[in-house]
C-alpha cells in the first residue's frame, strides 16, 4: 500500500505548514514517508510544490502519479491535473475552479478567517487530507508545536478538526507498521553524523542547499559544546576551518558548488599542510548561479582535481538520509586518520527530502583520534616526518613543552621549513602520495542490488540510489535480469564489485544527474571500463524510478 499526494501553491502560501503537519502525523502513525520539495527561487509568488509519498512498506524515491492534490492556487490545478489518477481527488479552496469531476471545492480560507487566524488555512487543509485517507492521528495534537502560545495551539486544533469534518474518508489506512522511526532530511542527517563523529568546529557561509547543515549545528552548538561560525564568505570559511584543524579541532565546512569554487586555493593549503578537514558540498545545477533551489550531480569531476597541484584526497557521497549520518561520521574519521581533505557530496534532493528511517545505531561507532600530545624528551618534533606509509605524527600545538608545530603553504622539509631542494621536494611529494594507497584500501565497495547474474548493470552514485533500487525491483519483476551498483565512496575508486559484475553483465549503463556522465568518465579513466549506454538527466529535477524503467525499456533492452 502506497499513496502519493502533492501540495502546491505560491511561495508564502503555507505549503510547508501542511507538509510538516502531515509528515509528523504519518510518521507518528507508523507509516514510511518520503517527502520531496520542488521550490522556485523566490520568497513570494511563483509555483512550488511538495510531494509526500507514504505507505506500509519501505519507500526509496518519489514517483509521478498522484492520489491527491492540495491546491493552494490555480496554477497547481492547471499544472498537476494530468498526473492525478482517475480515482484521485483535488482538494482546493472555493476561490479556485475546475470542471474536472475530481475537483473538490472547500471553504478552507473561510474557516481560517472565522477562527480569526488566516495563517491556519494550511492546518485546515491538513485535517481534510488526514480524514480523506483515514489516517490515525494523535488526539492530544502532539504534532502541533509546543512552542506556540495556548491561543495559537487552540486555533490550530480547531482548524485541523474543521478541515477534518469537510470531507469523507475514502481509503481508511489507519496506522502503519513502523515503531520508533525518525523523520529527518539529508542535511540534518549530515549534521547529526558530524556531531556523532566529534566535530568541534564548523564554519560556513550560507548557500542553498547547504545552509541547513550550518543552521542545524548552530541551533545545537551550546548543547553539543561546539563552535559554529558564520563567515563573511567561503574563502574565510575554509581558512577558518583549516586554522581550527591546525589548532586541534575536528573541523568541517560546507557549501554548494559556487561557494566551493571559492575554496579551491585553500583546499590546496589543506593538502600540502596535511590538515584533516571535511568539506560538504550540497550540489545544485550550475554553472554560476544556475538553478539555486534545484538538484544535480555535476560537481564530481570538479572535486577530483579541485585546487592546483597534486595531493591525496578522498571523495565520498551520501545515498540517503540514513547513509548520510554514517558517511559524515566516517568522513571525519578518515580526514583525521590520513591527515587529508575529505570531500562529502550530497545534493538538493537529499538535502531537503524528509524521510522516515530507523534510529541510528551508535554501538559500533568509534572516533579516530591519532594526534599525539607529547614528544620524546630530547627529540625535535618533525611535523612532516618521512614515514613508510606517508602518515606523519601529528602534534597538537601547545601540548608538548618546547615543541613548535610548523606548517606552511610552501614546499617544506620534515620540520616544516621552506625548501627549494629538488631531492626534498621529491621526498615530500612521494611521502604525501603514499597515503593514497592506504586511502584506497579504506574505500567501501559500492552496494549491489538486483539479479545475481545481471544482463544489464546500472551504475550510479549518491542520490540515484533510491530511484535505481525501485527501478531494479520493478524490471526484475517483469522478468529482466537487472542489477545496480550504487557508489557511496567515489575516489580513490573502489573497483572490486565493479569488476565482478562488469564481467557478468552484457551491458553497463551509468545513471547520473549530470550532462557528461561524470561517474562513467571516472570509471573509464581509472579502470578502462567503458559504459555501453548512459541514462542522464540535467533539468534540475531528480530522476525517478519510473523514469529509469522507461528509459531502460526504450533505450537499453
Amino acid at each position: 500500500m502506497k499513496y502519493n499526494l502533492l501540495i502546491g501553491g505560491a511561495a508564502g502560501q503555507g505549503m510547508d505548514t501542511i507538509a510538516t503537519t502531515l509528515e509528523k502525523i504519518l510518521n507518528r502513525s507508523g507509516f514510511y514517508v518520503h517527502s520531496t520539495r520542488d521550490v522556485m527561487s523566490r520568497v513570494r509568488g511563483g509555483h512550488s510544490f511538495i510531494q509526500i509519498r507514504f505507505g506500509d512498506e519501505p519507500i526509496y524515491s518519489h514517483t509521478e502519479e498522484l492520489d491527491l492534490i492540495v491546491a493552494l492556487n490555480q496554477d497547481t490545478v492547471n499544472f498537476h491535473l494530468p498526473r492525478l489518477k482517475e480515482d484521485g481527488v483535488i482538494i482546493a479552496d472555493e476561490s479556485l475552479n475546475s470542471d474536472d469531476k475530481r475537483f473538490k471545492s472547500l471553504g478552507l480560507i473561510k474557516i481560517a478567517r472565522e477562527l480569526k487566524m488566516p495563517i491556519v488555512v494550511g492546518v485546515v487543509a491538513a485535517g481534510a487530507v488526514v480524514k480523506y485517507f483515514g489516517i490515525h492521528y494523535d488526539e492530544q495534537f502532539s504534532f502541533i508545536s509546543p512552542k506556540f502560545k495556548e491561543e495559537v495551539k487552540e486555533a490550530n486544533k480547531k482548524a485541523f478538526l474543521a478541515g477534518y469534518d469537510l470531507v469523507e474518508t475514502k481509503h481508511n489506512v489507519g496506522k502503519g507498521v513502523n515503531k520508533d522511526y525518525i523523520l529527518i532530511n539529508g542535511n540534518n542527517a549530515i549534521a547529526l553524523g558530524a556531531l556523532a563523529g566529534g566535530v568541534s568546529y564548523y564554519s560556513a557561509y550560507p548557500m542553498t542547499p547547504a545552509t541547513s547543515i550550518m543552521t542545524y549545528l548552530s541551533k545545537n552548538q551550546v548543547k553539543a559544546g561546539i563552535v559554529v561560525e558564520q563567515a563573511e564568505d567561503e574563502i574565510a570559511a575554509i581558512n577558518m576551518a583549516l586554522g581550527a584543524s591546525y589548532a586541534g579541532a575536528r573541523a568541517m565546512t560546507g557549501s554548494s558548488g559556487g561557494g566551493f569554487s571559492l575554496m579551491v586555493e585553500a583546499l590546496g593549503m589543506g593538502g600540502i599542510a596535511e590538515l584533516p578537514l571535511v568539506v560538504a558540498d550540497s550540489q545544485r545545477p550550475g554553472p554560476a548561479t544556475g538553478l539555486p533551489t534545484r538538484t544535480e550531480q555535476s560537481d564530481l569531476s570538479f572535486m577530483l582535481t579541485a585546487s592546483h597541484g597534486e595531493f591525496p584526497r578522498m571523495v565520498m557521497s551520501v545515498r540517503n538520509a540514513e547513509d548520510a549520518f554514517y558517511q559524515s561520521f566516517r568522513a571525519l574519521n578518515l580526514a583525521e586518520k590520513y591527515q587529508t581533505v575529505v570531500l562529502l557530496l550530497t545534493d538538493q534532493y537529499l538535502a531537503d527530502s524528509n524521510v522516515t528511517i530507523p534510529k541510528y545505531n551508535l554501538d559500533n561507532l568509534e572516533i579516530v583520534d591519532d594526534a599525539i600530545r607529547e614528544v620524546p624528551e630530547g627529540e625535535v618534533y618533525k611535523r612532516f616526518k618521512i614515514t613508510e606509509n606517508g602518515i606523519s605524527p601529528r602534534l597538537i600545538p601547545g601540548k608538548a613543552a618546547g615543541q613548535v608545530v610548523v606548517v606552511d603553504s610552501d614546499e617544506h622539509n620534515e620540520e616544516g621549513h621552506i625548501i627549494e631542494s629538488a631531492e626534498e621536494r621529491n621526498a615530500m611529494m612521494e611521502k604525501r602520495m603514499r597515503k593514497a594507497i592506504l586511502m584506497k584500501e579504506a574505500m567501501e565497495e559500492p552496494e549491489y542490488m538486483g539479479a545475481e547474474t545481471p544482463e544489464i548493470l546500472l551504475v550510479g552514485w549518491g542520490s540515484t540510489y533510491g530511484p535505481m533500487k525501485e527501478a531494479v525491483e520493478e524490471l526484475n519483476k517483469e522478468g529482466h535480469k537487472v542489477g545496480a551498483l550504487s557508489f557511496g565512496d567515489l575516489y580513490p575508486l573502489p573497483e572490486k564489485n565493479l569488476r565482478k559484475y562488469k564481467d557478468l553483465a552484457k551491458k553497463i549503463v551509468n545513471v547520473e544527474m549530470n550532462f557528461t556522465g561524470q561517474l562513467g568518465k571516472l570509471i573509464s579513466m581509472e579502470t578502462g571500463i567503458l559504459m555501453d549506454h548512459s541514462i542522464l538527466k540535467y533539468d534540475g529535477r531528480q530522476i525517478s524510478g519510473n523514469e529509469i524503467i522507461s528509459r531502460v525499456r526504450n533505450e537499453v533492452l
